[in-house]
């Protein structure tokens, strides 16, 4: 018979006891806004500051929000990438110190569709919010993006239609022969559309139409203007010489814009039409004195030897000379330019531009620095690839003296002597140096015989 055994099993009570947990805290946000106006009139900049008193009050009154500040951009288009205000922000935010960003709408955030799109998705990515008031939309939101998508669309098509009206606009007054930024040029001002001449203004402007119709050029000409206290750059000089507008005429649509994203300014080479208005203003410079500069303008072009351009890529030590003085890059030009002595040279850029009062550096024929060169890194012949691959910089820091940085930092240095003329001259330029001599000594004798005989 089986035996079965029934054990008894001792059940306990069993206590149950609730965990109590604190409350979640809640997370600070650290809250930003942005404004921005499109125009620098009266009217806009007050709605600027309008803007700024709201968003202040109203990120202040909220105790779950911290104040991250208020980016703003004043008389700034929102197709433009480069605006400051908009890129501190995006610093800010890359730098972890906002949450949450407020602007009143998409067009005021930008109207790029692309720039939207791009600046929403890289904050997402920071994991910062975006808040459009006007089409209340979060940017972090499931349906965010596909309705920034949409509204942004909208936004570059309005700008592109405020930019179409307004190229109308402004075609309209060339046609009519008006100016529609008003004269901006050295010598006149514009008030209420009358154009009037500023006396010591217009003075400089005859100075340098009458120093260049004498042979100074663009360099010399900017150094005299410094020296009677005027500042002008070359590239100014170059432009006052070439500006109809000091003849009393103008010459509307020069330039236009490419489109309205990126708005940059292309020189009108006939892609569009161009007006010429006579008798406009009152002249500075007579149509005579104006045409004779064009004409020395254009001589001087065309006695340029076009062989003396750098190629694209530059010249073997571009970039590689800097100056133990002024710090500034050296650059490549000729000396002795039309003579038989014509050769290339390496100059400090500031001394070349400013003369010896602000850098008292002097010039490195090239010949020397490729010998040098070859001294330095032990070659035969001098390779390029190899000396940017061995050299960081080539320092100037005395006369006569070279400090070549090489690419582990150790640094080499070198003296250098300024060759006598004669020592430049090939055996053929030797050779037909000789052959003169020789015919000015023959050519002696028979004068000489000729006066014994007499």
């Amino acid at each position: 018979m089986d035996t079965y055994i029934r054990q008894n099993t001792l059940v306990c009570p069993v206590k149950i006891k609730q965990v109590q947990h604190a409350p979640p805290l809640l997370e600070i946000k650290r809250v930003a806004a942005y404004a921005r106006v499109s125009a620098g009139s009266e009217a806009m900049l007050h709605s600027m500051s309008a803007q700024v008193s709201y968003y202040s009050e109203y990120i202040s009154k909220n105790p779950d929000w911290e104040f991250a500040g208020i980016f703003v951009d004043e008389a700034i288009t929102g197709t433009n990438d480069n605006r400051p205000g908009f890129q501190k922000m995006l610093s800010e935010a890359r730098a972890g110190n906002i949450s949450l960003i407020i602007t009143k709408s998409i067009s005021r955030f930008a109207r790029n569709t692309v720039t939207v799109l791009e600046s929403v998705r890289e904050l997402k990515h920071l994991g910062v919010d975006v808040f459009f008031e006007e089409q209340n939309i979060h940017s972090l939101s499931a349906e965010g993006e596909l309705m920034l998508s949409i509204l942004a669309s909208y936004a570059q098509e309005e700008s592109r239609s405020a930019s179409e009206n307004c190229k109308w606009r402004i075609q309209k007054n060339f046609k009519e022969g008006k100016d529609n930024f008003g004269m901006r040029v050295l010598g006149y001002r514009c008030v209420d559309g009358i154009v009037t001449i500023v006396p010591e203004e217009a003075e400089i402007v005859q100075a340098i139409f009458t120093d260049y119709l004498n042979g100074m050029g663009l360099t010399a000409i900017c150094k005299k203007c410094v020296k009677r206290g005027f500042k002008i750059s070359t590239a100014g000089v170059s432009s006052v010489i070439r500006n109809e507008k000091y003849t009393g005429d103008m010459l509307l649509q020069k330039y236009f814009l490419s489109d309205h994203i990126s708005k940059r300014k292309i020189k009108n080479t006939g892609q569009l039409p161009q007006y010429y208005v006579q008798d406009h203003h009152e002249a500075i410079i007579s149509k005579d004195m104006f045409e004779a500069v064009q004409s020395e303008i254009k001589r001087r072009s065309d006695n340029h030897n076009p062989k003396r351009k750098p190629p694209e890529k530059g010249y073997t030590f571009t970039g590689l000379i800097r100056c133990g003085i002024c710090g500034a890059n050296y650059q490549r030009r000729y000396i002795h330019i039309g003579t038989k002595y014509e050769k290339p040279v390496w100059i400090c850029m500031i001394k070349n531009r400013h003369g010896n009062e602000h850098c008292d550096s002097k010039a490195i024929p090239e010949d020397i620095l490729i010998e040098k060169s070859m001294e330095v890194l032990s070659l035969e012949t001098l390779c390029e690839t190899t000396l940017r691959t061995c050299i960081n910089q080539i320092r100037v820091p005395e006369q006569y003296s070279l400090t070549f940085v090489f690419a582990d930092e150790h640094e080499v240095s070198v003296n250098w002597e300024q060759r006598h003329r004669g020592s430049s001259w090939t055996p053929a330029m030797k050779n037909a140096a000789r052959q003169r001599k020789l015919e000015w000594y023959e050519k002696r004798k028979e004068m000489d015989s000729g006066e014994q005989e007499n």
